[in-house]
């Protein structure tokens, strides 16, 4: 199943918010996203329905592997993107605002090369 954005975007964003505090629920998740409930609800049920997200005891929000796997691919794209683009001179704030949203739709081809060239300038 191929995911679309917002898709994506939850799964990043539960990723990045299991790193910061102990549990993630779907509030925290529309919270962070600036989502409405009823669209993190939606969201969060398809992926659940997908296997990429699940539930533990206490409600919280876990990913599966296979959920891991994506929110690490477009976390790590956001990362290369955000660095090559301040690398080019692009203000942080405005580098991470736009990471975000190329980072889903850049090719592997691109994104290959962006990475090799943001690692050679480290």
């Amino acid at each position: 199943m191929r995911l679309q954005e917002s898709g994506e975007m939850y799964l990043e964003t539960i990723l990045i918010l299991s790193q910061r505090k102990s549990g993630v629920r779907a509030v925290d998740v529309g919270e962070h996203l600036g989502f409405s409930k009823p669209s993190v609800s939606r969201g969060v049920h398809i992926l659940m329905d997908a296997g990429y997200v699940y539930t533990d005891e206490n409600g919280f929000l876990k990913l599966s592997d296979s959920g891991r796997v994506i929110a690490e691919k477009i976390y790590a794209r956001h990362k290369i993107l955000s660095a090559f683009l301040k690398a080019i001179g692009v203000s942080e704030d405005v580098a991470v605002e736009d990471a975000c949203k190329v980072e889903h739709y850049i090719s592997d081809e691109t994104y290959e090369a962006i990475k090799r060239f943001v690692e050679q300038q480290a």
